[in-house]
């Protein structure tokens, strides 16, 4: 299945200047692509199916006409024993925007639509005990789950953020992508791959710069259901943008962030005398309709993925047509209600409504 993706090109986002500069993705084989974020985001929003305008390209002397775009919304309903729910109907359900009930034009259960997966694995100093599991319980994921419609791709993030597989359907480049993956400091805060300086005394984690890069590099582009996976203790200590950029960045292209908590207790209790990473994770989840799993052990990080698994696969769609005209560019709050007492409803806050 062809996909209008960024196949052979990474945007490389330089902080001194602030300008977008073209880069290019290595050809099979390289080594991973190390790239960084800038200091402020593009206002420009995404070529998203969900928040842009179908446009009618006009023939010469012709005026652009702009049509209202419909607004889809990926669904998942669990009951208060977080099992699924998948038996609900169109008259089920009832969708606002700004508070204003949207009359629901599409409705579907998906267990077919192909996803677009980033999976960002945490390589700082904090995860050195845990690595090797996250490595074990990735790659079985990506054989469970991707199937030959699906892509993913995998990065890397400490003190730098490396692109070691971009989009791809061959499941063996992804887990030779997910055993690259390497502590990038020590448990001490010392050492470091060639090239690297440590930051801090935990050498820095950029997890707010990756998951931006994530939604705003790779998966403006993609079609479909799209999802970031990360697996992190959410402890940002070196990005140079804010959580508030990076969730920005997953709204516009329309991403779920998906958080497996995996965090070393002894490692922060030996660095640090406060820890609020799953704060930052719920918020990030909270705010694009993911989830975040807590990971205590090796068998809870093989659920969570499994949770995950599940979820991706058994999805409503809502889509309905804005009774808010404006093409302002403002951010439109999205809730959705069922009929039914005693069911969690998970699915994004909002969208950024498109610009003239």
């Amino acid at each position: 299945m062809q996909r209008p993706l960024f196949r052979s090109t990474l945007a490389i986002l330089t902080i001194t200047t602030g300008l977008l500069l073209p880069g290019h993705a290595p050809a099979s084989g390289a080594g991973p692509t190390r790239f960084t974020a800038q200091s402020q985001q593009s206002g420009a929003p995404p070529n998203s199916q969900d928040s842009q305008q179908n446009k009618q390209v006009p023939q010469s002397g012709q005026t652009l006409k702009v049509q209202t775009a419909l607004v889809n919304v990926f669904t998942t309903v669990r009951d208060k024993s977080h099992f699924l729910i998948n038996n609900l109907k169109q008259d089920d359900f009832k969708i606002f925007e700004d508070g204003q009930e949207q009359k629901v034009a599409y409705f579907s259960k998906e267990v077919n639509l192909p996803i677009s997966l980033a999976i960002l694995v945490d390589t700082s100093g904090s995860q050195v005990d845990v690595l090797g599991a996250e490595q074990d319980a990735a790659t079985r994921f990506v054989n469970r789950v991707l199937r030959k419609t699906d892509e993913a791709l995998v990065m890397s993030f400490d003190l730098d953020i490396d692109l070691l597989a971009d989009f791809t359907e061959d499941k063996n480049l992804l887990e030779n992508a997910i055993r690259k993956t390497v502590i990038n400091v020590d448990g001490s805060g010392a050492g470091g791959t060639t090239g690297t300086v440590p930051s801090g005394s935990n050498g820095g984690t950029d997890f707010y710069d990756a998951v931006y890069l994530a939604a705003h590099d790779k998966l403006t582009g993609e079609a479909g259901r799209k999802a970031i996976i990360a697996l992190t203790d959410a402890e940002d200590t070196g990005s140079k943008l804010k959580v508030q950029d990076a969730i920005e960045a997953a709204q516009r292209s329309d991403a779920v962030v998906h958080v497996l908590l995996i965090s070393d207790v002894g490692f922060y209790y030996r660095q640090f005398s406060g820890y609020s990473g799953a704060s930052v994770a719920k918020k990030m989840a909270d705010e694009t309709g993911g989830r975040v799993i807590e990971v205590h052990n090796n068998n809870s990080l093989e659920k969570a993925f499994d949770e995950l698994s599940e979820e991706l696969r058994q999805q409503y769609v809502l889509g309905y047509y804005p009774t808010n005209p404006k093409h302002d560019g403002s951010f439109r709050k999205i809730k959705v209600e069922v009929n039914r007492p005693d069911l969690k409803i998970l699915c994004r806050r909002g969208y950024y409504s498109p610009t003239e």
